[in-house]
């Protein structure tokens, strides 16, 4: 089995994330087949890229190659997203160039662990698997997790929260920034969908999300009896800058969240778009509540606003839902 690691990277401003990013692929137990960075429509940083990764071929965005010298025991190829600009058409075209047999991403501002790679293969050893997501843990740029920050909304910073398996386990959709799947079954379905998430055009000022659950529920769907898996032991740390640790960021991503749960239970349904949220809306998020409310009452006074934001965030949530639905319909009627 082979794993081609795609990481999709877009501004300069992520190069030393990036440069992290890459050290960790090769710092892997299990090396990766290769490594493919897709730059999404941005020339200076291609360039960049490819001077400080050269590689036997690299791949442009008309088809063009260039002939380099080797980068290390991982090949590193540097391509250009050929696909809408947009996380999905990034991820589209690293399926497309990768040779291996499984595609695994990771996010370009995150550091897997040595054994992330090792691991996510591990669980393609059943045959009707067909994705695989790892855990992903907050590494806060600010030093410490806000007090007032719920495990419960790990989600909203890209990361794993309280409420999925703590064990190996089937789910229904792996998060983007840490997942692996099968090639071919990426691109039987599509690929990813580029109207959904923060590949929607116009709408970059919203910390959109979901097109990696809108993808899992599509792949399920159109292949039944196929498996996603959830393995804690693929190790990611994903960086947390400073403001997206603040009570703003973290209303906004849940609101823009509900938009974008919107638009898969457009693509999906709403039975299975929201079957998760449904669960984690009525046993881990009460219980969080309470939890903080009880912490509070013990002397950790941070446990009021844990259980305030718990409240705040699936209100927001719910509204972006109830007002992307709305949008939609109108567009519709």
């Amino acid at each position: 089995m082979k794993s081609s690691v795609v990481i999709c990277v877009y501004t300069e401003d992520r190069w030393e994330d990036i440069r992290q990013a890459v050290e960790s692929v090769e710092r892997q137990r299990r090396p990766a087949h290769e490594l493919i960075l897709v730059v999404d429509y941005n020339p200076e940083l291609l360039r960049r890229l490819r001077q400080a990764y050269p590689v036997a071929v690299s791949v442009g965005a008309q088809g063009e190659s260039e002939t380099g010298g080797q980068a290390g025991a991982t090949s590193i190829r540097v391509v250009a997203n050929v696909h809408d600009k947009g996380l999905s058409g990034g991820k589209n075209t690293g399926a497309e160039v990768a040779t291996g047999d499984i595609v695994a991403y990771l996010d370009d501002d995150a550091v897997a662990d040595p054994g992330w790679l090792e691991a996510l293969e591990e669980g393609f050893q059943d045959p009707a698997v067909v994705g695989v997501g790892g855990r992903t843990d907050p590494l806060w740029q600010t030093g410490r997790r806000p007090g007032w920050f719920p495990h419960e909304f790990d989600w909203t910073v890209g990361c794993s929260y309280r409420g999925m398996p703590a064990v190996r386990s089937p789910i229904r959709n792996v998060m983007g920034g840490n997942a692996a799947f099968r090639r071919e079954a990426v691109g039987e379905v599509g690929g990813f969908h580029s109207g959904i998430g923060r590949s929607v055009q116009g709408r970059k000022s919203r910390p959109l999300g979901c097109e990696e659950t809108e993808f899992c529920i599509r792949l399920s769907q159109r292949k039944p009896g196929s498996v996603m898996l959830f393995e804690p032991a693929a190790v990611i740390g994903h960086k947390v800058p400073a403001q997206r640790a603040t009570f703003a960021y973290f209303r906004s991503r849940c609101y823009a969240e509900g938009l974008s749960k919107a638009l898969v239970t457009q693509s999906v349904g709403t039975q299975d778009g929201l079957s998760s949220e449904r669960a984690h809306a009525l046993k881990a998020l009460p219980l969080g509540a309470l939890r903080g409310l009880g912490e509070a009452v013990r002397g950790d006074v941070s446990g009021i606003g844990r259980a305030f934001a718990i409240v705040i965030g699936l209100a927001w949530t719910t509204w972006g839902y109830v007002v992307g639905s709305a949008r939609l319909k109108a567009v519709r009627t």
